[in-house]
């Protein structure tokens, strides 16, 4: 019998539009790309589908922080995206927001600076 794969847990909200920030400043990709990307970048800890992935794309594009080119391949045609300036500044501010979460967490989780849960 087979495990069944947990999907990807509620807590991510703005994470999928990190991902695909970061992974387009690397390199320019199409949507699906970026889907693959994603799965492979993670090990296969975050499955976002394209019907996850399509809509970021194209209200990152539609925000100006990503550009659009329409590449002819064969037949067909597919839309690569790269990340403009403004796109590079806020994937600057997400990074820098997400790390400080991710050590804030990490603090309550080890028990906060004393040993015990840090209290408001």
């Amino acid at each position: 019998m087979s495990k069944a794969k947990a999907p990807n847990p509620d807590f991510l909200n703005g994470v999928p539009e990190l991902l695909v920030l970061r992974l387009l400043s690397r390199r320019p990709m199409h949507g699906y790309g970026v889907v693959r990307a994603i799965k492979d970048a993670s090990g296969a800890q975050f499955d976002f589908g394209e019907g996850c992935i399509y809509p970021i794309l194209h209200r990152l594009e539609r925000s100006g922080l990503l550009a659009a080119v329409r590449e002819r391949v064969g037949n067909r045609t597919r839309i690569v995206y790269t990340v403009t300036a403004d796109g590079l500044a806020r994937l600057e501010r997400s990074a820098s927001s997400w790390a400080q979460v991710v050590a804030a967490v990490n603090r309550v989780l080890q028990g906060g600076t004393d040993g015990e849960p840090s209290v408001a």
